[in-house]
């Protein structure tokens, strides 16, 4: 009789361990996963460097964040709480006529966040789709921060083709904070990801992006292509890299990123 009672517990926390969630990352790349941590999991994710270049018949400008920091942690086994936050960031622009350059520093704004799964789909479930609503919180100051508060929902909906392909769109609607700092304005973005598993380990993925920003300042479409690779490092880390190519001149040029995550 002793002996089952000692069983029984030893089983549970077996039968646990083996329904650990696979690893799964937000980065890199912009589209969103519909995955969520297990409840009580924390996950770190942050951007090592993330550089960006523009250029227009006037200026050349040069964003550089460090320390682009995403933390998930796991509510339930279908709701995770999470939290993003920009360390430091340098603006750095220099006007093409004149030589004359202009460099800004600061910290950007607090994003929090909840992801609710709706549907936990897999290669042999079918869909899985999430439900993402967030708040930005002006703790930072331009031009890294927005200046003002603002909130969006993303829909991330995820359709496994095979075992190694599956297919991810984001749809996003935001009240995105003015390009003045003061009121907000409609903003709405769409992903679409195609994201191969190579191996075991390594993840291959390419997206489309689009986002049109009704700043009263002036209306914008930003659209690029993005190519990334994902090293996972045993159970439980990932180093990953991305490449963003902007395909209008509202986008950015060249968009490089180095980035790591950590499940604890």
């Amino acid at each position: 009789m002793k002996a089952r009672w000692l069983i029984a517990p030893l089983a549970i926390w077996a039968s646990q361990a083996q329904a650990e969630k696979d690893f799964c990352a937000d980065r890199p790349g912009k589209s969103n996963p519909t995955c969520t941590l297990d409840a009580g999991k924390v996950q770190a994710e942050a951007s090592l460097i993330d550089w960006s270049h523009s250029r227009d018949s006037d200026t050349i400008e040069d964003e550089t964040l460090v320390g682009d920091l995403l933390v998930r942690y796991g509510l339930t086994r279908s709701t995770e709480l999470r939290a993003g936050f920009t360390s430091y960031g340098i603006d750095r622009t220099r006007d093409r006529h004149s030589g004359e350059i202009d460099r800004q520093t600061g910290s950007g704004d607090l994003t929090l966040g909840v992801r609710q799964s709706l549907r936990d789909g897999g290669p042999s479930r079918g869909a899985a789709i999430s439900l993402q609503p967030f708040v930005t919180l002006p703790v930072g100051r331009t031009p890294i921060g927005a200046g003002t508060w603002g909130a969006g929902v993303i829909v991330p909906a995820q359709v496994f083709l095979s075992k190694a392909w599956s297919i991810t769109v984001d749809p996003e609607v935001d009240a995105a904070p003015n390009e003045d700092g003061a009121g907000r304005h409609l903003a709405y973005a769409m992903v679409a990801n195609l994201r191969w598993k190579a191996t075991q380990s390594l993840q291959l993925a390419g997206e489309t992006y689009v986002r049109r920003d009704d700043d009263p300042g002036g209306h914008e479409t930003k659209a690029s292509f993005d190519a990334t690779a994902a090293y996972q490092l045993g159970k439980n880390a990932q180093i990953d890299v991305a490449a963003y190519a902007g395909l209008n001149p509202a986008t950015p040029r060249w968009q490089l990123l180095l980035g790591v995550a950590q499940r604890f």
